[in-house]
């Protein structure tokens, strides 16, 4: 039996992922988890650094110090020369841990990986530790909130369930006052850049709402590891869960419902759906190519933030989103906005009003489809 026993291999354990989640540029992410990467090397173990960007800040190129840096690869993308993560190198000299900061960022086309935050995952998938630095900004689901608070588009984002594979969250957390300090101080950007800023993305009332965001969601991270791990100790009775419908649709905007649903869905610590219903007769690859290559990009969207797309057929919407409710005890449902006009409805019925009628112990929010070019 001994003998046998020996012959089973034994599971290596789970790489481990540390994020350094700030509100704003120059909180200290970077900063911080260089400092934390020079106790790990002082401990004993292999610690490298895959990338770092210091943006001009001479305390945090300091803070480097000692530690190996693994060199850059160029790139030559439309005539210029342009360098990235070298994640082969990385993977040949497998340290224990590598740091890889700007984790939401975008890679030259034609990389082995479009988001570097694939690039960590392979890095993980191989058996390396990483301790990676985002913004709370460049979260999936909050970029709408954010849109609208800063005025400013956000466009490098990272799937929140990127986060929830996290084995530890940390916040770097300033106070407003001081981040501003620092800001008019250059520590953060050129000195050319600093009024704008201050009158921009560094308004305090933007701020305000960054951080809270930026608290909030290691809160709920902390607060889903806790629950997992009574859960599994069998330390309490698991509850009934909830459970979240979206309705997505080809229309422009859906890319804001899906936000929505990932959000709440994650404040509940659940699972949640994104539900099309193709109707027979309508096929969107023919009717309507914008139409369907929306589409497919809202279901790969709703893919990456952990929903699982369910593709429905019946002559009647109404009829597939009542039964797929009533089937799958669903509680929660967002629907957008209709752009249709008052006499349309009248003529046509709606969707929304229907489900309204006859579904009557879930929870159901309208969240509002502005019109983008596209």
């Amino acid at each position: 039996m001994a003998e046998i026993l020996d012959q089973i291999p034994v599971p290596e354990e789970r790489a481990k992922l540390r994020i350094y989640l700030g509100a704003a540029p120059g909180v200290g992410k970077t900063f911080r988890m260089l400092e934390d990467a020079h106790m790990l090397k002082k401990n004993g173990l292999d610690v490298v650094i895959g990338l770092v960007e210091p943006h001009g800040r001479k305390e945090t190129a300091e803070q480097i110090g000692d530690l190996e840096i693994i060199p850059q690869k160029e790139v030559v993308y439309r005539s210029v020369t342009l360098r990235e993560m070298d994640i082969d190198a990385i993977l040949a000299r497998h340290p224990q841990t590598c740091i890889v900061d700007e984790l939401a960022h975008t890679n030259v086309p034609g990389s082995r990986n479009r988001k570097r935050y694939e690039d960590v995952l392979e890095l993980l998938d191989a058996g390396i530790n990483v301790m990676t630095a985002i913004n709370i900004q460049h979260l999936e689901t909050l970029n709408d909130a954010v849109s609208r608070s800063s005025g400013t588009q956000i466009r490098e984002t990272v799937p929140d369930s990127f986060i929830k594979r996290a084995d530890d969250v940390v916040t770097i957390d300033v106070t407003i006052d001081e981040l501003r300090t620092r800001l008019r101080e250059g520590k953060i950007y050129a000195p050319e850049k600093v009024e704008q800023a201050l009158s921009n993305f560094f308004r305090k009332g933007n701020l305000n709402m960054l951080r809270e965001l930026a608290l909030r969601t290691t809160a709920e991270q902390v607060g889903t590891a806790a629950s997992e791990y009574r859960r599994t100790q069998g330390l309490e009775q698991a509850p009934m869960p909830e459970k979240v419908m979206v309705c997505i649709s080809a229309h422009t905007g859906t890319e804001r419902i899906i936000r929505a649903g990932a959000r709440i869905a994650g404040r509940l610590a659940t699972n949640w759906y994104a539900v099309y219903v193709e109707t027979p007769g309508k096929d969107l690859r023919n009717t309507n190519p914008d139409g369907f290559h929306r589409l497919e990009e809202y279901k790969r969207m709703a893919r990456d933030l952990s929903a699982k797309v369910v593709v429905l057929s019946d002559k009647n919407v109404s009829d597939a989103l009542i039964a797929f409710t009533k089937r799958e005890n669903i509680s929660h449902v967002i629907f957008g906005q209709s752009a249709r006009s008052r006499f349309d409805i009248l003529l046509r019925g709606s969707v929304i009003n229907r489900f309204l009628a006859e579904v009557r112990d879930a929870t159901v929010q309208v969240v509002p489809m502005t019109k983008q070019k596209r």
